[in-house]
């Protein structure tokens, strides 16, 4: 690996030479085109990372996770799991940091555990995703996508219960 990185550059260099291209000039280019993205990126990721915070610090969360319960248990769902559902289209290390706690508590090969590892590994931290994303584009109807995403999440959380429970 050590090796490839520095390959693709002479391969690009060499490319750049026979187009006659003005590397220095592309790069700086790129580099003046990745922090502008840089500065449109930053306030929208601001919001979602304080978003995080207040949900967890206001107690939001807790509340939540409990009024899900009731429907992710008709659906499922271990109890034990909804949180971690809830908290990883949000965050991805605060539901990693639930999955670990999952795991210790009930090991790897529980119901529970799977079950956890299976929605951790389906799912996507879907606010961040999207803030990377809307802030590329100039897009101005975001409801629609994030509701299909979000929808999305909820039902890769419930079929990866589904499918721990048949396999």
């Amino acid at each position: 690996m050590a090796a490839i990185v520095p390959a693709i550059f002479v391969v690009v260099f060499i490319i750049a030479a026979a187009k006659r291209v003005n590397v220095f000039s592309s790069f700086c280019g790129g580099a003046k085109e990745g922090m502008l993205f840089t500065l449109r990126l930053t306030p929208i990721l601001a919001g979602v990372f304080i978003m995080c915070e207040l949900a967890e610090s206001s107690g939001l969360a807790d509340a939540v996770t409990r009024a899900a319960s009731p429907l992710t248990r008709l659906l499922g769902m271990p109890e034990e799991i909804t949180r971690l559902a809830i908290i990883k289209p949000f965050s991805g290390s605060g539901s990693l940091s639930l999955l670990t706690e999952l795991l210790k508590e009930y090991g790897a090969d529980s119901y529970q555990g799977r079950c956890a590892c299976v929605i951790y590994a389906s799912s996507e931290t879907v606010f961040y995703v999207a803030a990377l994303y809307f802030a590329g584009t100039n897009r101005k109807e975001r409801a629609l996508p994030l509701a299909i995403v979000i929808l999305s999440a909820a039902l890769s959380a419930v079929l990866s219960c589904l499918l721990c429970r048949i396999m």
